[in-house]
């Protein structure tokens, strides 16, 4: 049994193996629904033998989306296009898990291809919002920094979603807390400048992700597991540090999460990120080790080796990639080969499993 493909049990929910489809943003909604591309794009991931397939950013709210075009479960209607794609996800052996998102003053963009840029309220648009009135980079609109009774209708807005993922079907829940997005820029000090409950000191920046964690488990299935994925550092002086994100892993832990998934950057642009393979690693490592909380490492993890060893040696409970599984959407399966394990393959796929006895013919 290899580290990589040996189950992993969170709460009622195991995993068959450590490795998981990390959100990937699709731009490719109308109005917050799922549609067939969603289907497919998650669905092929738990057919490729992932033990946990998870959606991408999902906006609790319209004005909690990155562009017009993402995923959504603000209102009810949402819930039907979201359960096809987690029957047939729980139907292949995957377990199937949401990031509940919003994306504070990074929100109202266009897509990617389409340049990233601001979206007018005349265009399809809306004003975003922020801890602070600081626009994220230069030229852009600057956020409506949020009053209480705003931050109280963001915290509602997480705890209705919730409950709609439960109709939906979802077993594992994520909060997105990271890449410079509204949770992560009331945590940081770089982007949260109030003076009032919500700022200043570090239990005052992380009061809306525990408020929204408390509000979350009071619909969430005790059963099932909620992550919370973290920007683990800023990259830049004066902001977020991996000493601050051990802090906050340790109050997590006594707030009901289960997982620590540790990414990093994303609250200001332009910052110089010394990446490499697994250059994130050594935060989950750290974040593991010291907070007493499971992590998931993430970040440039694409051979099947590297994620062994990470497993192996105690680096992190869970392996979660992006870009390789756009790459291949069987990566487990693959790995699975590579490493010489054998796991089960969809019965429709059996006639292209490498022969383990040549002389069988």
């Amino acid at each position: 049994m290899t580290g990589l493909f040996t189950p992993l049990k969170i709460r009622t929910v195991e995993l068959r193996n450590r490795i998981a489809v990390s959100p990937m943003c699709e731009y490719s909604s109308q109005d917050g629904y799922a549609n067939e591309w969603h289907l497919v794009h998650l669905g092929s991931r738990a057919v490729g033998g992932a033990g946990l397939v998870m959606t991408e950013a999902t906006a609790v709210s319209p004005e909690g989306r990155i562009s017009p075009a993402d995923l959504g479960i603000w209102k009810d209607d949402h819930v039907a296009r979201l359960q096809e794609i987690t029957r047939f996800i729980l139907a292949q052996g995957s377990v199937p898990g949401i990031q509940l998102a919003h994306a504070g003053r990074k929100a109202s963009r266009s897509e990617p291809w389409n340049g990233n840029t601001p979206v007018h309220p005349s265009d399809g648009g809306w004003t975003t919002v922020g801890p602070s009135g600081i626009p994220f980079a230069q030229g852009d609109p600057a956020p409506e920094p949020l009053t209480q009774k705003g931050i109280d209708a963001v915290v509602s807005d997480f705890r209705a979603a919730a409950g709609r993922a439960l109709n939906a079907g979802f077993r594992l829940m994520e909060i997105h807390g990271a890449h410079g997005y509204l949770i992560h820029e009331f945590l940081s000090p770089l982007s949260n400048k109030r003076t009032d409950s919500y700022g200043g000191p570090f239990h005052n920046r992380i009061r809306l992700l525990l408020d929204i964690i408390a509000a979350i488990r009071q619909v969430w299935a005790e059963e099932y597991p909620l992550f919370v994925r973290l920007s683990t550092t800023d990259w830049m002086e004066g902001g977020w540090t991996i000493d601050d994100s051990v802090a906050l892993a340790r109050s997590l832990k006594g707030a009901a999460v289960d997982l620590i998934d540790c990414s990093s950057g994303g609250i200001v642009p332009g910052v110089r990120v010394p990446t490499s393979p697994g250059y994130q690693v050594p935060f989950a490592e750290r974040i593991r080790k010291e907070a007493g909380i499971m992590t998931g490492a993430v970040g440039l993890i694409t051979r099947p080796e590297q994620a062994e060893a990470i497993i192996a040696e105690g680096k992190a409970d869970l392996v979660l990639m992006a870009r390789e599984f756009l790459r291949d959407p069987y990566f487990p399966i693959r790995a699975s080969v590579s490493l010489g394990h054998d796991v089960p393959w969809p019965i429709q796929y059996e006639r292209a499993r490498p022969k383990t006895n040549p002389s069988r013919g």
